[in-house]
């Protein structure tokens, strides 16, 4: 009985499913990396808008984030 072309078979169909399977992830990371430079791009452009306009809030919130972060760093 001859087992080496039902491995072989197998083993390429495995091959095929973890190609398929890369080509769905690189995928969805380069529309993620897509969305993720909108995003950064539309806060920054929030956030010189907000510093024009509201510089003592503007001022304010950093510091209140700055005071979050810290804390959840320390504990």
């Amino acid at each position: 009985m001859d087992i080496k072309a039902p491995v072989k078979d197998a083993t390429s169909a495995a091959k095929k499913n973890i190609d398929a399977a890369a080509e769905q992830l690189q995928s969805a990371a380069n529309t993620t990396g897509k969305r993720v430079g909108a995003v950064t791009g539309n806060m920054q452009k929030a956030v010189d808008k907000s510093l024009a306009d509201q510089p003592y809030t503007t001022l304010a919130m950093a510091a209140a984030i700055g005071f979050v972060i810290g804390a959840i760093w320390k504990s």
